[in-house]
């Protein structure tokens, strides 16, 4: 590959010890967590302590040729924003992280604006989580909508995964119009495998506004490896918005319990479908602008003791 690769959607932690909606996520042993009144395995067994850590996912870019990755949050993961901190100033020629708040506490407002104070340049909204038992917290609430206006007006990206389909499609068309300055990164492909997937990839035909895949071979999962479905949604997706507004991300480390860090983006190198110049733009050349990496680590080609 004469092109980098960067990874638009990955995640880290030191431990998980949190609820979403009363129930409870929290590490195990062997890479096991409680999920929501179930043991899920998390992360991949070797993982013996569950700690996801920098150095592991470092350890596994440098195997799968991967320059760099953007790290961001969710709520059944807990609020990692002191590790990631860490990480990023421990390592910023790999990692771009991003803060998180967390709309359950009071004050949230208050925290965002602390967050981008202290350094972050990127915040994660995990949308899909705002359905709470209280009652839904809605992107263009004044408290959402004054956080946006904070980031456009300090330059801070936003990645937000959004609820299936359409639902919060209006209240993003109300934040972009407002905000068109504000860069936004929607993940999940949209959710792509749900109804109305597409009506969120549309929302990268604005300027600032792209669509990053992680966790495409989670949503395609039953299909499985070489994930040809997948990839006919990438080009469905760049028939809508144009190849130049999507990003791979790989949704590490959950997705690594079923597939290899290098499976879940080799399948778009080894496809027939895509060409070899949208091939690099998907998988590196598209993040590198938009989130703005500068000098990318060049990594070489390790063979496996079974070539």
């Amino acid at each position: 590959m004469d092109f980098k690769i960067i990874d638009a959607h990955a995640h880290l932690w030191l431990t998980q010890d949190t609820e979403v909606n009363g129930q409870k996520i929290k590490t195990e042993e062997g890479g096991k967590s409680l999920f929501m009144g179930e043991i899920r395995q998390m992360v991949p067994p070797f993982i013996v302590d569950g700690k996801n850590t920098a150095e592991i996912f470092l350890s596994n870019m440098n195997y799968a040729q991967v320059s760099a990755a953007v790290i961001t949050q969710e709520y059944i993961d807990g609020v990692q924003n002191t590790y990631l901190s860490e990480v990023e100033k421990k390592y910023p020629e790999r990692f771009l992280c991003c803060g998180m708040f967390d709309v359950r506490q009071a004050g949230y407002t208050n925290h965002a604006k602390e967050l981008i104070e202290n350094g972050f340049k990127a915040l994660k909204v995990p949308a899909q989580r705002f359905f709470l038992p209280e009652g839904r917290v809605y992107l263009t609430s004044d408290e959402m909508m004054d956080i946006f206006r904070t980031m456009e007006e300090n330059n801070i990206i936003l990645s937000i995964d959004l609820a299936d389909g359409d639902t919060q499609v209006g209240e993003m068309e109300e934040i972009i119009a407002e905000y068109p300055n504000l860069r936004i990164a929607i993940g999940h492909f949209g959710m792509v495998t749900r109804p109305q997937w597409q009506e969120q990839i549309k929302l990268a035909r604005n300027k600032n506004v792209m669509i990053e895949s992680g966790g495409i071979t989670w949503l395609f999962n039953d299909e499985f490896y070489p994930f040809t479905g997948a990839v006919w949604a990438i080009k469905e997706a760049a028939s809508l918005v144009g190849m130049d507004k999507l990003m791979w991300g790989s949704d590490y480390p959950r997705t690594i319990t079923a597939i290899t860090y290098r499976m879940s983006y080799d399948f778009i190198v080894k496809s027939q479908l895509l060409t070899e110049e949208e091939k690099a733009q998907f998988l590196g050349m598209n993040a590198q602008g938009f989130y703005r990496f500068s000098e990318l680590i060049e990594l070489p080609y390790i063979k496996n003791m079974s070539e």
